[in-house]
Parts: structure tokens; sequence; C-alpha cells
């Protein structure tokens, strides 16, 4: 083999490499949105640097967020009372989950990346994007007795959020309004990514789109499409690792370990003390 076919041989391995899957969770219902605009840079970006991606629509899917019997086919294992959760981690296992949510469930096994892209709705998500954490997030596929945080099982794939807010970016400070947006985010990022595992990245967070200007708008899908070029590089949000926990508490052993630092561990296990200010915004 010449020397040029063996270099552009080894280079296509190294892109080869560098391929990966990207879920993209969409939950908005105005493709004219910012929130639109959001989702069709990032799939631009991402396919253009070679990645594979694939979104969930959920509005023009019709996705049903409502937790039923309906989600398992067939019968259950209690017909006199219906227990969700038991029951949809049989059906899991069982192979006899509702189509809509294997479907899901086979794009998150795929994903090396889940973007989840929204509006913030009462400082949370969505109603329909709540329900696909409900429905899709089952019980012995994402999470279980022992699997969980540390070792749930999307442990190795990265998760984050990328919303926009319709209050300034001063309503979320500290002695803003809402309050710290650090606050808000903990539910949220170690509640719903973390618990299930990810390898959480920092929010991508666009404040008030409608207030500002065409430009601004612009710049922020210009620095959006920037970070995404290097996003399986960035460092990940710091978390408390399970191990560090016994009977639910964190350890004595931990905890002095922590004892002579400022800030507590986490926004959620601080331990009496201030946390970071940066602490579920920026690694």
């Amino acid at each position: 083999m010449a020397k040029n076919q063996i270099q552009s041989f080894e280079s296509g391995l190294v892109l080869n490499k560098q391929q990966k899957n990207v879920l993209i969770v969409y939950a908005h219902q105005e493709p004219k949105s910012f929130n639109g605009a959001l989702l069709r840079e990032a799939v631009e970006t991402l396919e253009a640097d070679g990645h594979s991606v694939e979104v969930s629509d959920l509005y023009s899917m019709h996705f049903e967020p409502r937790c039923q019997r309906t989600d398992v086919v067939g019968s259950v294992q209690n017909e006199g009372f219906f227990k969700y959760q038991m029951e949809t981690k049989s059906a899991w296992e069982n192979g006899t989950l509702s189509a809509d949510i294997k479907v899901e469930i086979e794009k998150l096994k795929r994903a090396d990346l889940v973007i989840f892209q929204f509006p913030l709705y009462w400082f949370s998500v969505p109603a329909i994007l709540k329900g696909w954490f409900d429905r899709v997030y089952t019980m012995g596929f994402a999470y279980g007795m022992g699997n969980m945080y540390s070792t749930g099982p999307m442990k190795g794939k990265r998760g984050m959020l990328s919303f926009t807010t319709g209050g300034p970016g001063a309503a979320y400070y500290p002695d803003g309004l809402n309050g710290d947006m650090n606050v808000l985010l903990w539910p949220l990022q170690n509640g719903v990514l973390k618990f299930v595992g990810f390898d959480v990245l920092a929010p991508q967070i666009h404040y008030a789109p409608a207030h500002v200007s065409d430009d601004d708008r612009k710049q922020w899908l210009t620095d959006w499409a920037k970070r995404l070029h290097n996003i399986f590089e960035e460092p990940v949000l710091n978390f408390v690792n399970s191990s560090n926990f016994s009977n639910y508490k964190l350890t004595e052993e931990y905890l002095e370990g922590e004892s002579s630092k400022q800030f507590g561990p986490t926004v959620g296990q601080n331990i009496g003390k201030p946390f970071s200010s940066t602490g579920m915004l920026k690694p």
C-alpha cells in the first residue's frame, strides 16, 4: 500500500473513532421559534462534524406524555391493582412495552450524547418532556436499586440541558427575583440526568431570547455551534460519587475530608455550607 494511501486509511480510522451518535429530545410547538433555531443549528453542526443525529420532536410526534395501562401490551402482573413502575419494569424485561416507548429506548441506547432542547416552563420542563422522562425512563432500563447516579445505566453517555427562559439572566442571580439558577437546576441535572448515570455537561441557557436583537440571537447561534464542535471534549459537572454514601448518607470519612473546604460539595449535598456559585452552571 502506498504511503499516501496508508495516511488516508489511518485518517479515516481516526475520523470513525470520533464519530458519535447524538439524540436531541426537542419540546417546542413552533419550528420558527428560537428553540427551533437552536435545534436546527445543532443538527447541522453535529452532522457537518460527521456525527449521526436523531431528533425526537415530541410535539410533531404527538408523543403521549401520560403514564397509562396501555404502556404495557397484553396482560399485567396484577390486574386488580396497577402499579405503573413495577408493571413497566416487567414489560421492559419481557419485551411488552408499548411501541412508542421501545422506539425512544432504542434511541437512548444508541446515543453517546443526549441534548434536551426546550423552553423553561414554571421552572421546569414542558409537560410533554416530563412525560417523556416518566415513560421512557423505565425501571430496569434507566434505573434500579444499585443502578443509580454513579452506577446508573446511562454511565458513559453525556447528557445536557439546552433551554430558553422568559425572564432575563439577572432574574436568576442569587439575589434575583426568580432565585439562583444553580438551585433551579439541581432537580433537573441531578434528579433527572445524573440519577440515571449521565455524565452531565454544563447547560446551554439563552435568557429571554424574545427580548434581544436579531444580531444577538444570530451571535448566540454562532456561539452554540462553536460549543458543539468540541462538545465531546468538554469537562463535565461535578457530583458526589455514589461510593461516598452509606445508608443513603455521606460517609464520615467523606465529611471529614470536606470539613476544611469553603463550599459544600454540591447544591444538594451542601452540608450546611454555601455552595459554589457555578456548581450547576460550569465544571
